[in-house]
């Protein structure tokens, strides 16, 4: 769904129990191929740093049901450095548009210190705007995200059906690099939470094997449930 020059896909989040994961994993393995990024049949590790602003307003926006909403994130993937990508994560209704810019060591390492400056003058307008936010909008790092992602595939209709599992809260610091992080496990009942995305249509032959009318849709949001996690630890 194309709005205000920016493409919006289809995201939709379930949780499911132990027993429905695997079943649904073996169907799904049956008939789409692994994401490219999978280091194993576990899928791969995300770790994310979350920012936000002085007042919390993207926390509060998503609990709040804000219909138009934003949030900034620093990704990188099985704990390498080989690849650092600034998100920002938009959010229209049922639609999302994720926009996306790479960051070297070096920068991340000037804006976990604080130096924003180091992304003053870049031509990518992603980047021009964080470092706005950092600068004029008082956003800052706010919690750790860390889990597991399964994800299947399929070329038309950009399909992802994802399987998120382990899904844990860094304490003790922001540093997505550091050896000494703690994660503490952010949903201890037996669920993993899947999410189906597309572009415009599901296919119908994945549609008949995910059945996701079967599933109860929830509303979740793996950044605020660690946010509370990570407020039992840090003291603000």
């Amino acid at each position: 769904m194309p709005f205000q020059g920016r493409k919006f896909r289809n995201e939709f989040k379930y949780y499911l129990h132990t027993h429905e994961y695997v079943a649904l994993r073996y169907k799904m393995s049956q008939i789409l191929k692994m994401d490219d990024y999978s280091i194993d049949g576990e899928g791969y590790g995300i770790r994310s740093l979350y920012f936000d602003g002085a007042h919390d307003h993207s926390l509060y926006d998503k609990n709040n049901g804000v219909f138009n909403r934003d949030k900034y994130r620093i990704r990188i993937y099985n704990g390498s450095d080989d690849r650092i990508t600034l998100e920002r994560k938009s959010k229209y209704g049922d639609f999302v548009c994720k926009d996306g810019a790479a960051l070297t060591r070096t920068e991340y390492d000037a804006i976990l210190s604080g130096d924003a400056d180091v992304l003053q003058g870049k031509a990518d307008s992603l980047l021009k705007e964080f470092h706005n936010a950092l600068v004029h909008r008082s956003y800052r790092p706010v919690v750790i995200v860390d889990y597991t992602r399964e994800a299947y595939v399929y070329e038309f209709g950009n399909v992802r059906i994802t399987f998120d599992k382990r899904l844990s809260a860094g304490i003790g610091t922001y540093n997505l690099f550091d050896d000494n992080l703690v994660l503490e496990e952010a949903i201890t009942d037996p669920m993993t939470i899947m999410e189906v995305k597309y572009d415009s249509f599901l296919p119908d032959f994945i549609r008949k094997v995910v059945q996701p009318e079967g599933y109860v849709r929830s509303s979740i949001s793996k950044y605020v449930i660690c946010r509370e996690i990570n407020t039992k630890h840090f003291k603000e």
